[in-house]
């Protein structure tokens, strides 16, 4: 029953004769528009293969550590293949961004430099030192 449930979406496409590289959120169309890692070596493992083989414990294992081992490869390429797609709308992202902030620097503060911050630093701290400068002298002449 999941079976039908699960083909329900592509049944009338199918009937009409729609063409699934067209129809945007098929596998299909990922693949044919380079949204989804299409071609990799690790696809030609998973190939089928109709050549009966004796059972043997080891090969069995082996295999299992191999399609693991294969899983996570794919899985890193993958991740590694939507990082790639994503930079280019961060680009656009940035120039979008950059755009705005020239269409509107009246609105930004000026930038302040970190000379002109240390400098303010240093007068607080100075005027701080004469303060306690002037304490000191009032205290001293007050014990006089």
């Amino acid at each position: 029953s999941s079976g039908i449930n699960a083909e329900w979406p592509l049944r009338p496409g199918f009937k009409m004769k729609r063409n699934p590289r067209k129809v945007k959120w098929t596998k299909a169309f990922r693949k044919s528009h380079g949204k989804e890692l299409a071609i990799d070596s690790t696809f030609e493992l998973e190939k089928k293969r109709n050549v009966p083989v004796k059972y043997n414990r080891e090969l069995w294992q082996n295999t299992i550590h191999a399609m693991k081992r294969i899983q996570e490869i794919r899985s890193r390429r993958q991740n590694q293949f939507i990082k790639q797609r994503l930079k280019a709308g961060k680009k656009l992202e940035l120039k979008d961004d950059e755009k705005e902030v020239n269409q509107h620097i009246h609105l930004i503060e000026p930038r302040v430099t970190e000379e002109e911050m240390y400098n303010a630093a240093l007068n607080k701290t100075k005027e701080k030192l004469k303060e306690k400068q002037k304490v000191l002298e009032v205290e001293s002449m007050d014990m006089d």
